[in-house]
Formats: C-alpha cells, sequence, structure tokens
C-alpha cells in the first residue's frame, strides 16, 4: 500500500511539471478522487488514509497538516513542497502510478472549485456530513465502504 505522501508528492510532481495549475483544494480533491476510484476498482483502497467530510469538500487531514505552515487553500502547489529526495519509481509502484495517472487524466483538468462542487453533489461526502448545513464545520471521516459503493456504481451506469 502506498503512502499518503508519496502520492501527494507525485501528484504535485505531474501536474506541476506537466503545466496544469494546482493549489490545496485542488490537491486534496485529486487524492480524494484517487482513493475512491482506487475502492472502485480493486476494492481496496490505494493509500491508508481517511478522509474528512470538510466545508470544501474532502481533505485528508495528514496532507493538511503538512502544509498548513506554509499553504492557504488556493495558494499554489510548486516542486518546492515536494519532499527532498522523493523519488516516484521508488515509493510507488508502477501500477500505482498508471492508476493515479489515469484518474489525473480525468479530474486534472478541473480547477479545484469544479473539483469541490462535484463532491458536494456525490454521494460519500453528502452522507458524511449529515444534517450539517454545507458552511457548518465538520471532520466527519467519509465511510470507505460508501465510497466504493458510490463510485462502482458510476462505473456500472
Amino acid at each position: 500500500m502506498a503512502n499518503i505522501h508519496d502520492i501527494t508528492d507525485y501528484v504535485i510532481s505531474r501536474l506541476v511539471t506537466g503545466g496544469v495549475p494546482l493549489n490545496q483544494l485542488k490537491l486534496q480533491k485529486l487524492l480524494y478522487y484517487i482513493q475512491a476510484w482506487h475502492l472502485a476498482h480493486a476494492g481496496k483502497p490505494i493509500v491508508q488514509a481517511r478522509f474528512q467530510a470538510w466545508v470544501h469538500g474532502p481533505v485528508n487531514r495528514e496532507v493538511f497538516d503538512r502544509f498548513k505552515a506554509t499553504k492557504m487553500l488556493y495558494s499554489a502547489m510548486t516542486t518546492d513542497d515536494i519532499r527532498q529526495g522523493f523519488n516516484s519509481e521508488q515509493a510507488l509502484s508502477s501500477d500505482q502510478r498508471t492508476f493515479i495517472d489515469a484518474v489525473l487524466g480525468v479530474y486534472a483538468p478541473l480547477a479545484g472549485d469544479q473539483l469541490e462542487a462535484l463532491t458536494h453533489q456525490e454521494d460519500p461526502w453528502v452522507r458524511a456530513r449529515g444534517k450539517l448545513s454545507p458552511d457548518q464545520r465538520c471532520e466527519a471521516e467519509i465511510d470507505e465502504a460508501v465510497m466504493a459503493s458510490f463510485y462502482r456504481s458510476r462505473v456500472q451506469s
């Protein structure tokens, strides 16, 4: 199983070096979709990491904490945000990189705000928040079984 920081560094590297705009909001949603689609396709997480149903969509607290001192929600991510010595070929398998690239191919062209809007319409985030208003603080974890079921059903429809 991959490490959340390895996937984070891989996403930053792939997008930033490819000229695709990336901020923390967008990064968090991309990480969520990578996990969600892996749950749907492989039946297991790609990374041992949980996501919470925050106001702006799914967030991994560990990645948020990594950048909270240096990045705001809309701060641009740069190659300086990649951990020193990170090597994607050592950190992630070829299959993992291929899978992540496939998810990025679908979601990376979208802006963070667009990804946020998508997650707000999808059952896993909605169910985790329950009856809270859209602007109410929430740290409830998004259920991986709900993620797997919801995204699996999207493939089948």
